[in-house]
């Protein structure tokens, strides 16, 4: 059981490795937009492999053995009869495959040169994970020791001070392009 667990946590690490670096290329992807050409059209080539790269090399199979060994673990140290704390754990698990599908979608458009999002809307996408990481790590942890209701104010707070970070980043960053 702990070769799955280890195998397990392994793969978390490199899911959320892919997860948090996948925003960035397209941070960069988009904001190579504004670059005067040939720099444009080289900067994105180059993003484009890198995500593509990420994406198919490294985030997609993480996710499926994350889900593999996780389910072998679960079914392995419960049954079916999973407890609260696994059943809560898998909601946020469930948000964070959706936000993984949506890397997916924002992947797609930016391979084929649609640019829907901004950077900023990008910068906000990209913090997502961390916030379903703090969540999924601390239920993990506290389990049924938990008190909910401080770990979701705690959460919250947390998402407060990451908006703040990406606003006082973008007004700084304005400010040095004058």
């Amino acid at each position: 059981m702990l070769y799955l667990k280890a195998l397990h946590i392994i793969f978390v690490v490199t899911w959320f490795a892919g997860l948090f670096y996948i925003p960035r290329l397209f941070i960069y992807h988009t904001e190579a937009q504004s670059k005067p050409e040939p720099d444009k059209t080289i900067l994105s080539n180059q993003f484009k492999l890198m995500a593509k790269r990420l994406w198919f090399g490294i985030t997609w199979p993480s996710a499926i053995l994350t889900y593999v060994f996780a389910f072998w673990l679960a079914y392995d140290m419960f049954g079916l009869s999973f407890p609260g704390w696994l059943m809560l754990k898998l909601v946020f698990v469930f948000g964070l495959t959706l936000y993984h599908l949506q890397c997916g979608l924002i992947f797609k458009r930016l391979q084929n040169d649609v640019f829907k999002w901004s950077s900023t809307k990008l910068r906000f996408w990209n913090e997502v994970a961390t916030l379903l990481l703090f969540a999924i790590v601390f239920i993990v942890v506290l389990k049924e020791q938990a008190n909910y209701w401080w770990g979701i104010a705690g959460l919250i707070i947390f998402a407060v001070l990451l908006t703040v970070s990406i606003l006082v980043y973008r007004k700084k960053r304005k400010e040095t392009k004058r």
